[in-house]
């Protein structure tokens, strides 16, 4: 055997290997997954959720209360202005956005002729509240039709779980759902929503690992309108090799949705991991361009000790927040209230 002939049989050997190695992991999260959802599920009882204060203890001390301690007792000059641009910086606000927000501090202060610290802290509050954006936060179903909720965003964030939360959510509501199991590059996430589908009743249409993601659309769709289902929640993959893949997918499953169900105004929710900071508002300005979202949910949040994402995320892309993850359970994906966040957080 000729030596290259050699070398190309052991990298054919390696690549098999690999795929074997991916297909085990695969099962192996399978298993998992099954075990995770009905754990999340059995959760979601009739008891009444945490109040979201209790939820977002580690953000409050962090972030927050840091942004007090910047005014407590200190005179209004430019260190204490420097200092909490450094905050806003270090908290994921982004340096723009810092900027902004310091400027317009600055002129209220002084047009409001200001001399206690204390103050400038409640006129910062009203500012950052303000950068929270409220409008349209609930989730645009409309009785007598079928609604469709497309959700995109990367791997790894808690996209195919917050589908699963969403779709037992709106059966509380008596709402008839069925979920489209469209991200087919990831074995595990269409197993997710198959045990998700088990064990709160709802449909899941779903293919075969690396079939055609268009062709889940179409079904998912086809579906819902034979059978009058209320929701269509469809998932997505969350990675592909390039931005122009991604692009050429989205737009197909675009192109179906409005082919299919007739509607060009729909549901399109990005999923966030709060953690990632501007890592995730990069996304959001990413994913934002293909599809032109309607709003954003943010997972994790209770886990984040910085918070500044969801102000630049509200004020820069000018999307509302849909959800905010704070925990494991189902309750613990809240419809989000920017005054009910802003008490959590402030008081």
């Amino acid at each position: 055997m000729a030596l290259k002939d050699l070398f190309k049989l052991k990298k054919n050997k390696a690549e098999i290997d690999e795929d074997k190695n991916a297909d085990a992991l695969e099962e192996n999260i399978g298993e998992a997954v099954s075990e995770e959802v009905s754990k999340q599920a059995e959760e979601y009882t009739a008891e009444k959720p945490k109040p979201l204060k209790e939820r977002l203890v580690k953000t409050k001390k962090g972030f927050f209360t840091k942004l007090k301690e910047v005014f407590t007792g200190k005179p209004i000059d430019d260190e204490m202005y420097e200092e909490l641009e450094d905050l806003l910086i270090q908290s994921d606000l982004g340096f723009d956005m810092t900027l902004r927000v310091i400027e317009e501090l600055e002129e209220r202060v002084k047009k409001a002729k200001v001399k206690d610290s204390e103050e400038v802290y409640e006129i910062l509050k009203q500012i950052l509240r303000e950068k929270i954006s409220s409008e349209n936060s609930a989730l645009d179903i409309v009785d007598g039709k079928l609604n469709i909720i497309l959700v995109v965003g990367v791997n790894g964030v808690g996209k195919t779980t917050s589908i699963g939360k969403i779709a037992s959510k709106l059966k509380q509501k008596n709402k008839k759902v069925i979920i489209g199991a469209a991200d087919t590059f990831r074995a595990a996430a269409i197993e997710q929503l198959h045990e998700w589908g088990k064990k709160t009743g709802e449909e899941v249409i779903k293919q075969s690992h690396g079939s055609d993601p268009g062709a889940v659309v179409f079904d998912t769709i086809s579906t819902a309108r034979s059978k009058k289902y209320d929701v269509a929640i469809i998932d997505t993959a969350g990675r592909l090799h390039n931005k122009s893949d991604l692009m050429k997918e989205l737009e197909k499953i675009n192109k179906i949705i409005i082919q299919q169900s007739g509607e060009d105004n729909f549901e399109k929710l990005l999923v966030i991991d709060s953690t990632t900071g501007q890592n995730g508002l990069q996304q959001a300005k990413l994913f934002n361009e293909i599809v032109d979202l309607s709003g954003v949910i943010l997972t994790k949040f209770d886990g984040t000790a910085k918070g500044g994402i969801i102000l630049a995320i509200s004020d820069e892309l000018k999307k509302p927040i849909k959800y905010l993850g704070v925990g494991e359970g189902i309750e613990d994906l809240r419809e989000f209230n920017a005054d009910e966040f802003v008490n959590a957080i402030f008081d």
